[in-house]
């Protein structure tokens, strides 16, 4: 196979598509065709996938995709499913198929995930045989795990007699092998500053909400007590990043080391609490993986040594914040989706606070005038049109699409949208010069969520 697999960007949605409908011809004739023809895949679906890091695709040697798979989490307890693998016909029996199968499952067996699940035809060569062959078994179609997988078929009218479902069980992970864990993005859906406090540090009031996007962090536990961070993040020195300090943090004397990897996706001085979530990740994973089994309180507190928004990403729950952003009430908030802007552009937070024309003494919202509306300002926003163009510009771009806020200090901005669709048409429609990504709110992190497939909860 001459192809090479990364993840796919929001860029690579169209190609996908248009990879998935010349795909499907290949089952003209068959019974299963007038559904085939019937049914395309929904590019806002798509898009919000790629953004949530569950599609790869296959590059030829020219960067183009000639191939993709895509995984859903909307499956059984401790599984995860193959919504779709599909490659380009002209690329067939090369071995791509195949390829995108096993980095699929590779990663839902690092990400925790116990099995693999999907549903494809018996008859067919290139289905049931092939994901045989990749050691998937049979499944009655009766089964509940895939009560979810035969209504969606009732919806789309395809023929129950002709689906088969079908389950690959993932090994354990073992000593040496590698972990994957989410560090999910944030954005401060208003933000106060209402005081200052006598050791100088301002007294905010903000709600954080996370979001269903981010990095990813991946973990190697090492025997030597060593610990390794084994990518670059351009301008961070290891030694000052915050995983490594949050590794440092946890590790007792003569304890056990660790590998670190970071896949980046969260700009960096963006507003969205990339860094902090790294690191909040980082103590959560390893909490378990070293065995350490302190509680959330303890693993919160380590976290607040390390920054102020590193705790709400500990204890993985959209909140309302007080104090230093320290002090957290979970909320439970509308599904909403939200365009980030990033302008490409990175805003100090230190000269922020420090700008004479803040204001520090807003009086105090509440959380009913929050969810009423009436509170959604950001105390920096005035300052940072100010002193930034670009975030000005993004801003007020996003602007001719609803009501577009800063995140924290900034600079990525954002607006809410309450379709999917929605918001990706307007993301879709970004400048070429910021960047666009679609993100969902969640009430609960992806991190909480990875925790507990990585114990074994049920």
């Amino acid at each position: 196979m001459n192809c090479r697999i990364v993840r796919a960007g929001a860029a690579d949605v169209d190609a996908l598509c248009e990879i998935e409908r010349k795909a499907v011809q290949l089952f003209r004739g068959h019974p299963a065709w007038p559904s085939y023809a019937a049914m395309v895949i929904p590019p806002p679906l798509l898009h919000l996938a790629v953004s949530r890091g569950l599609v790869w695709a296959a590059l030829d040697t020219s960067g183009e995709p000639v191939g993709f798979v895509w995984l859903d989490t909307d499956v059984g307890e401790g599984a995860i499913g193959i919504a779709e693998l599909d490659v380009l016909p002209s690329h067939g029996r090369r071995g791509i198929g195949a390829a995108l199968l096993e980095h699929a499952c590779d990663w839902a067996r690092a990400a925790g995930y116990r099995r693999v699940d999907l549903g494809t035809l018996a008859d067919v060569p290139w289905n049931a045989p092939f994901y045989a062959r990749h050691g998937f078994v049979a499944v009655d179609r009766s089964d509940p795990t895939f009560a979810l997988a035969r209504q969606r078929d009732r919806d789309n009218g395809f023929p129950e007699h002709l689906r088969q479902f079908m389950s690959r069980h993932l090994p354990p992970l073992a000593a040496g092998d590698w972990s994957a864990w989410p560090a999910p993005a944030k954005l401060n859906l208003f933000l106060r500053i209402v005081g200052r406090r006598d050791d100088g540090y301002h007294e905010l009031q903000t709600v954080f909400r996370l979001l269903d996007w981010g990095d990813e962090i991946r973990l190697r536990v090492r025997g030597d007590g060593e610990i390794r961070r084994l990518s670059d993040t351009p301008g961070v020195p290891a030694e000052h990043d915050l995983v490594t300090r949050a590794a440092r943090l946890l590790q007792t004397d003569g304890g056990m080391g660790v590998d670190i990897t970071v896949e980046k996706r969260i700009p960096m001085g963006g507003g969205l609490g990339g860094g902090s979530s790294d690191a909040a990740t980082v103590l959560v994973a390893l909490n378990h993986l070293w065995g350490r089994h302190l509680d959330i309180d303890a693993l919160a507190e380590l976290g607040r040594q390390l920054g102020a928004d590193v705790p709400v990403f500990v204890r993985g729950r959209s909140a309302w914040a007080e104090g230093v952003g320290e002090k957290l009430t979970p909320l439970a908030l509308p599904r909403r989706y939200h365009v980030v802007l990033d302008p490409h552009e990175s805003v100090p937070t230190a000269a922020l606070f420090q700008a004479p024309e803040l204001t520090r003494n807003a009086p105090r919202a509440t959380i009913s005038s929050f969810v009423s509306g009436e509170t959604s300002e950001n105390a920096f926003t005035t300052v940072v049109r100010a002193r930034h163009p670009r975030v000005a510009a993004a801003l007020d771009w996003l602007a001719g699409f609803g009501e577009a806020r800063l995140s924290g200090s900034g600079g990525c901005v954002f607006l809410e949208a309450k379709s999917l669709d929605r918001a990706v048409a307007i993301a879709r429609r970004c400048p070429a010069a910021f960047s666009a990504q679609v993100a969902a709110g969640v009430d609960v992190s992806s991190l909480n969520q990875a925790l507990a497939r990585h114990c074994g909860a049920p």
